[in-house]
């Protein structure tokens, strides 16, 4: 995976309320900064925080993507930014909440063959 198709792979891997897999995307220590305001600190809180999103509010939710933009932080860093309206996600009651913009912005490294993200922001916007 490349800095280019992070924020695709996090898009897939959310429609597919894939915890594990948005987990594989952060580095081993890295933070997560959930839509729901849930700070997680490495990977198997940030797995648990979105297990626990997908069998809840997030449970049927989709993203659709819109602009994004990756900017270089020097050799082997970059920061993601990616806008998405989230649909299908859920309020207390099971009802259908209205669709919402949200943004994801990640600082990058690239380690190994891939990038993973040392922080992961994923917030809703105003």
């Amino acid at each position: 995976m490349t800095a280019e198709t992070f924020a695709r792979s996090f898009a897939h891997a959310f429609a597919m309320q894939d915890a594990d897999a948005i987990t594989a995307l952060l580095a081993d220590n890295g933070e997560l900064l959930s839509l729901t305001g849930q700070l997680a600190e490495g990977q198997k809180a940030a797995q648990s925080v979105l297990a626990a999103e997908f069998e809840g509010i997030f449970a049927r939710a989709r993203l659709v993507t819109g602009k994004g933009h990756i900017r270089p932080l020097g050799t082997g860093r970059a920061l993601l930014r990616q806008r998405f309206v989230v649909t299908g996600a859920l309020d207390a009651n099971g009802s259908e909440m209205n669709r919402f913009g949200a943004i994801l912005i990640a600082v990058l490294a690239a380690e190994a063959s891939q990038w993973r993200a040392l922080h992961l922001s994923f917030v809703a916007l105003p």
